[in-house]
């Protein structure tokens, strides 16, 4: 899941999923455009987060099966005797797409959604007419601090002959930087109100102030 964006396009991982590839997929190229993308910069360990892409179909034909690849939920750890070298930055909570009822767990995701595919970091949403919009929302659970680059890749299909291009013909990729602090921020349960606001309890802080 480390590859960069340009591999994206073209090597998919194959894992655990729902949606299977289509040999009958149409070879051509969409123009999309990317409406929205949107992961906050400043997270914090254990505070959950989303990740939101919002895709148009800038084109006049109907895209076959609209698709993105995110390849930055894990990183590929060196340290020695691991049974499994891959560690996540994000944990998934649940992946784009209405769920399934009863969910349906896997290694990569909690919950996946509809649009969870055979590969397991690559969601599709089906196909998208001609000036329409989809969109992709993941919601995860940072568990790495540091800083990270969450890489992109809009593609058309999930066999590679339906490409996904941007208007003035690049390609569908994009990257965002987030940066996780390493402990979440404090907050306290508001006594009047019930709800978790930011920062330490003022009572508390009222009752160590007050001790000779």
């Amino acid at each position: 899941m480390l590859a960069t964006c340009a591999a994206c396009l073209g090597l998919l991982v194959a894992g655990c999923g729902g949606s299977q590839r289509d040999a009958r997929e149409a070879k051509g190229t969409y123009r999309v455009e990317v409406v929205r993308a949107r992961f906050p910069r400043r997270q914090a360990i254990a505070r959950d987060t989303q990740l939101e892409l919002v895709v148009r179909n800038a084109g006049a034909r109907t895209i076959p099966n609209l698709a993105v690849t995110v390849d930055s939920f894990d990183y590929t750890s060196d340290y020695p005797r691991l049974a499994v070298n891959k560690r996540p930055v994000w944990i998934v909570n649940d992946g784009p797409g209405a769920l399934a009822k009863p969910a349906v767990e896997s290694e990569e995701v909690d919950r996946e959604g509809g649009a969870s595919t055979a590969f397991v970091n690559t969601w599709a949403l089906g196909p998208l007419a001609a000036g329409a919009k989809s969109r992709f929302l993941w919601k995860v659970t940072p568990v790495k601090a540091g800083s990270h680059v969450v890489h992109y890749a809009v593609a058309a299909g999930l066999d590679g002959r339906s490409l996904a291009a941007l208007r003035g013909g690049g390609r569908a990729i994009g990257a965002l930087v987030a940066q996780i602090a390493p402990v979440p921020p404090r907050t306290h349960v508001n006594p009047q109100t019930g709800q978790i606001a930011p920062g330490p309890n003022p009572a508390s802080a009222a009752a160590v102030g007050a001790v000779p």
